[in-house]
């Protein structure tokens, strides 16, 4: 049996990592600049990180959520402080893309509604309703296609309340910043607006911080530079480093059903670890704090290269936009100076670090940057 072919694979095998650096096959040691898309947050093979798991599988890896897991409601506890949202619920599952369907379903039996407003270039998930609202003809199948969801253009004020007005709209969901987008960023003044109209109308607001949540922007949640508080919160990425495990953070406004959601493997003993660890981590390394300094540090160094029409980001979330297609950019960053970073469409570089990427790292990168440029 062969894989089946859907991704564009870079010839490189890599089979070890420590920080933010990674080895190939080869012995050859790369700069991590993409953190397997925004995956790694505390940084690979982090001691404290392994040694949770390790711990935790030797004892007991899984077992289902028909009896007590005294590390689900750890987790919960611990990250209602570490983000501010005490008083909300939390439900665990697997992937941002499932999370995002959890979101959008709480939404619907909540108002009864089912048109969902996303935005231009916006991307929530490749799985029924989640890929709907994902701003991309050619990953939605036709049985995906259901006409659920309206596009309307990020930052667009007017356009956003006069749909709002219609009084239909079950749930509006927006990304922190912007990722496959190409690192775009919400206004504060717009989404102070979005909140006040969602309110005003009985839309629900699921803020989507599956890749700018989880300390990467700076904050512990993008949209907390904006001043509100969505109604649902969705993570994944970097809340296991790696581990697969997402969540749903859920207003009070909610009241649970039993039955009405549920999973197999959401919130496993083995997730739960490590999840526990991220935020030990997070919190003993102020890697929080870590990603806005050398994030701004960045942003300011990388203004500073002619070559790049536009520099965008928050904390260690950058986009860079050129002017021409960036394909051989990474390739040379890649092969030639052993650089990992990601795009978006043709034209964006994005750099999704560790998030205990150094002073000294991201000096490092910049060099090897210079150098491919």
């Amino acid at each position: 049996m062969n894989l089946f072919d859907v991704y564009p694979l870079y010839n490189i095998n890599i089979v070890k990592g420590k920080g933010c650096k990674v080895w190939d096959e080869n012995g050859t040691e790369y700069l991590d600049l993409y953190g397997g898309h925004a995956v790694i947050s505390i940084g690979h093979a982090h001691p404290h990180y392994v040694e949770m798991i390790s711990n935790q599988v030797a004892n007991l890896g899984f077992y289902s959520n028909s009896v007590i897991n005294k590390l689900q409601q750890q987790v919960a506890e611990r990250l209602g402080k570490i983000s501010g949202y005490d008083d909300y619920s939390l439900f665990l599952i697997n992937s941002g893309a499932e999370a995002n369907e959890n979101a959008l379903k709480l939404a619907s039996f909540y108002n009864g509604r089912t048109k969902v407003v996303s935005f231009t270039k916006a991307f929530h998930g490749r799985t029924s309703l989640a890929v709907e609202a994902t701003n991309n003809p050619s990953i939605i199948a036709p049985i995906n296609n259901n006409g659920h969801v309206v596009y309307l253009p990020l930052n667009d004020t007017e356009a956003m309340k006069q749909e709002l007005s219609k009084g239909d709209v079950c749930a509006v969901i927006i990304e922190g910043i912007q990722g496959v987008g190409g690192i775009k960023i919400p206004t504060t003044e717009f989404m102070q607006e979005l909140r006040k109209a969602c309110t005003e109308t009985g839309t629900i607001l699921i803020l989507d911080e599956i890749q700018s949540g989880y300390g990467r922007s700076g904050k512990f949640f993008a949209h907390q530079y904006n001043d509100i508080r969505p109604d649902i919160i969705t993570v994944a990425k970097g809340i296991g480093n790696g581990f697969p495990m997402a969540g749903v953070l859920i207003s009070p406004m909610f009241k649970p059903v039993y039955g009405q959601l549920g999973t197999t493997f959401g919130g496993n003993h083995l997730a739960c670890s490590a999840a526990l660890a991220v935020m030990d981590v997070i919190e003993q390394e102020n890697l929080v704090e870590n990603a806005a300094k050398v994030g701004n540090y960045l942003l300011e160094e990388l203004k500073k290269f002619p070559q790049i029409k536009e520099v965008r980001g928050r904390g260690l979330m950058i986009g860079l936009e050129f002017e021409e297609p960036i394909k051989e950019l990474r390739s040379r960053l890649i092969y030639d100076e052993h650089v990992f970073t990601g795009a978006s469409g043709t034209n964006v570089l994005r750099l999704l670090p560790p998030l205990c990427l150094s002073m000294e790292e991201a000096d490092e990168f910049l060099t090897r940057f210079k150098k491919a440029l």
